[in-house]
Formats: C-alpha cells, structure tokens, sequence
C-alpha cells in the first residue's frame, strides 16, 4: 500500500472518530511530517461525495455527515424543547447579523433594553461569545456567535445565513406592510385595548417566559 493510500486511511479514521469537526492543523499534527493535509482532504471529499455520508466543511472545519438527500429518511424525531423567550431570539438573530456587536447596540437595534437573562442564556447555551472591546470610552465588549451557532444551523460561516428575500420566502419575516389597512382589524396577542403595542421587555426578566421554542 502506498504512503498516500496509508494516509487517507489514517485522515479517514481520525475525522471518523472525532465527535467534532476537525480543524486542518488537528488533523496534520496526527499525520506523517510533510503530507499534504489538502490535497488528501480533497481525494476523501471526492471519495464520498455520492455515498451515504459526506465529508463536509463546517465551520472551517472538517466531519462526516449523512448526505443531505439522506436526511428526512434518517430522522429520528425526539420531543425536547429548549425554550428562548423571543428576545433572546431577537437577540441572537440581532448579533448574528451585526457581530461583532456591543449590548449597547443591540439595544438600539431592538428599541428596549436587554434583561441580563437574556445574555445568560445565549452565552451559557454556546450560541453567543465575547469577541473584543470596541475601541471607544469605557471600552465595551462586543459579542460574535459561535461555533456550537454555525454547526447548529448548518453554516460554514456567518456569510452563508439568508438574506432579507430568502427569509421572506420561507415565511420567517411577513412581507405584509407593517401598517394595518385602515378599517381592516389586524389585532395580535400582546396589543393593548387602543391599538398600541404592550412593551415587550423591561430589563425586569418577568418577560423570560418562553415565547419562542428551539429545538
């Protein structure tokens, strides 16, 4: 067997038995000194591209995944919720797409302030990460996403989430015009009796409750 052929085998079975994605400099420091880690990774990308699992890059990183057209067979359903109340989904969906982003921001972005449970709760599921300081007085922090965020959804990177037209047309955002027609009733849980809206959260956590569902 050749050296090549020897090291494929040994790539295969290090991104096999890894339970997470594997970064190219993880997976050269286990291989022989010299070997073209890419160029070995590109034979095993080609060798599964039309098998049951895929070598697929995630994060920047590399793992093993059932192919995609595989999926819905393979499912396994499992009721389990995790709840996020909807300013935390705010929230998170706010410093996904504006990180690295400071609480001050987010705070503007969404009009009202942001419970510390809030924070809490994205930062302990992983979702959410300190990633500097901006360089202005007092010197906040700011806030990225994660790894555990991309590998969850499914992203190579934060350019690969959908745009304002493709959220709309999965039925994310309503394209409806945000002002009602007037004499048409578009009342919604939450308004107030004269039509204007409840403030959603006031910093005093009673909001947490769950609004919104992840699983």
């Amino acid at each position: 067997m050749s050296d090549d052929a020897n090291n494929i085998r040994l790539l295969e079975a290090i991104l096999f038995a890894a339970t997470d994605p594997v970064g190219e400099d993880a997976l050269a420091s286990r291989l022989p000194e010299g070997v073209d880690v890419k160029a070995l990774i590109a034979q095993l990308q080609e060798h599964y591209a039309t098998r049951g699992v895929n070598l697929t890059r995630v994060a920047g990183k590399w793992a093993f995944r059932t192919a995609p057209d595989l999926g819905n067979i393979l499912r396994i359903e499992r009721s389990f919720v995790r709840k996020l109340s909807r300013a935390a989904v705010e929230t998170l969906a706010i410093v996904a797409y504006h990180q690295p982003v400071t609480r001050a921001e987010i705070e503007e972005i969404r009009g009202v302030q942001i419970s510390r449970g809030t924070f809490d709760t994205l930062f302990e599921s992983g979702w959410i990460k300190p990633v500097g300081r901006r360089r202005t007085p007092g010197r906040p922090v700011t806030w990225g996403t994660t790894e555990t965020f991309l590998g969850h959804f499914g992203l190579e990177s934060v350019s690969d989430l959908p745009g304002i037209d493709e959220l709309k047309a999965t039925g994310l955002l309503d394209s409806r015009p945000a002002v009602a027609i007037i004499g048409e009733s578009r009342a919604k849980p939450g308004d107030s009796p004269d039509g204007t809206l409840e403030p959603e959260d006031h910093e005093t956590g009673a909001s947490e409750e769950a609004e919104a569902s992840v699983e």
